[in-house]
């Protein structure tokens, strides 16, 4: 499957400093660089059965940060992403509005694609849909057979959680708390025949009217969790830095990839480091497509909405904190935009290397976006003179930030 097209990413006139990000497992900041080779990610991908809403846009712009600012510390980045191609909710969705399945994974696959583009986030150097990667899943559910840790229900075949000690040490949830999301999240807690609620099928045989594949498994199409782990380890290895993806994927989704990941490969690690995304709400709900209250990147494009203010829109709002979407967001964004022009038109103004080093800093601190952007403003402020006299002093300025803007925040202007 290919991504979309790479942006041309600017270079900068100093190295960004090393990147600290906040891991889940375990509650801190923890430094995240290559111990060799490139920096390696794993941000799970959509399954394609609706447009990108602005939640999905806020998740992808904060692991694109984290590429930037890799990128600018001097690193390589090694990044993949999956696109759950086959999975119930598409399935149920074309079934619903009378569409094939495979015509509407596509289409709302190359959607995600402009609107990506559009938002100018760099792709991954692999992205990579499930449908394309069954036989990584049949290969990986027979290593974890090998080891002890699959059995059948019926037909199915599932993952027996208690085969890695470490499961839970990524969520720090206890069992209660996990069967309580279980079932809304993917899981099939109450199914008789199953060791433990909590176990998670690998592959799911045919059902009638469903796609399948042929495999030394039977003949069925893989389960949730392992289209990742199988992904992520073909392409980055047994350890790679950072797995990454929206506060609700903690539990089960990246508890699950890490207790395959880590049965198959024991002594290793999936992920150095889990970094999760908040939540982004409207009307008072969390922005989800069973809830309906969605905003879309595609439908504010059509609107000539310009994508940098989408963009800048939500690097206002720290990539781990929840919050709510308003009109206002926008609008807000559109102005500061227009200030921010006026202020690179000018060519010269104040000097540039303060708000170079201000950026760099507060995104290698936990990605802190707001705190880059405030660094911006005050420089847009003190060159047109908002505070006072205009600060025209580097003749170069312009030039810097704009460059500025681009590598590190992704805003082109």
């Amino acid at each position: 499957m290919h991504a979309w097209t790479a942006p041309e990413v600017p270079g900068l006139p100093v190295a960004g400093p090393s990147v600290q990000v906040h891991d889940t497992a375990t509650g801190g900041l923890v430094t995240v660089a290559p111990h060799d080779g490139p920096a390696r990610m794993y941000v799970c991908g959509i399954t394609p059965y609706d447009a990108t809403h602005l939640g999905h846009a806020a998740t992808y712009i904060a692991f694109d940060l984290l590429n930037r600012a890799w990128r600018a510390a001097g690193h390589d980045v090694a990044y993949v992403q999956n696109v759950t191609d086959v999975d119930d909710p598409l399935l149920e969705r074309a079934t619903k509005v009378g569409v094939d399945w495979v015509a509407l994974a596509e289409r709302e696959t190359e959607l995600f694609r402009q609107d990506m583009a559009a938002l100018r986030v760099i792709p991954p150097d692999h992205f990579v849909g499930a449908v394309e990667s069954i036989s990584l899943v049949v290969d990986l559910v027979q290593r974890l057979d090998a080891a002890g840790s699959v059995y059948r229900v019926d037909d199915d075949l599932y993952f027996s959680v208690t085969a890695d000690d470490a499961f839970g040490e990524i969520s720090g949830w206890d069992r209660d708390q996990m069967l309580a999301v279980f079932g809304d999240r993917g899981g099939d807690p109450e199914r008789p025949g199953k060791k433990d609620p909590l176990d998670c099928v690998l592959w799911r045989a045919e059902r009638p009217g469903e796609p399948a594949w042929d495999s030394a498994l039977g003949r069925g199409r893989p389960g949730w969790h392992v289209e990742c782990t199988a992904i992520a380890l073909q392409y980055l290895g047994s350890t790679f830095d950072v797995q990454g993806g929206g506060s609700d994927l903690v539990f089960p989704h990246h508890e699950m990839c890490a207790s395959e990941a880590q049965v198959a490969e024991p002594g290793h690690r999936f992920a150095r480091a889990y970094v999760h995304a908040g939540m982004v709400g409207y009307d008072g709900e969390k922005m989800s497509k069973s809830r309906g209250n969605l905003v879309f990147v595609s439908a504010l494009r059509n609107s000539d909405i310009d994508p940098a203010a989408i963009r800048l829109a939500l690097l206002r709002h720290h990539y781990r904190d929840d919050w709510e979407w308003t009109d206002a967001e926008l609008w807000a964004a559109v102005d500061t935009l227009a200030d921010w022009r006026r202020a690179l038109a000018l060519g010269a103004g104040a000097p540039a290397g303060p708000v170079v080093s201000a950026v760099l800093e507060a995104l290698a601190d936990d990605l802190d976006a707001p705190t880059a952007l405030e660094a911006v403003d005050s420089w847009v402020a003190a060159t047109l003179g908002q505070d006072g006299l205009a600060d025209t002093s580097d003749p170069d300025a312009a030039t810097t930030v704009y460059r500025l803007l681009d590598a590190s925040l992704g805003l082109a202007l």
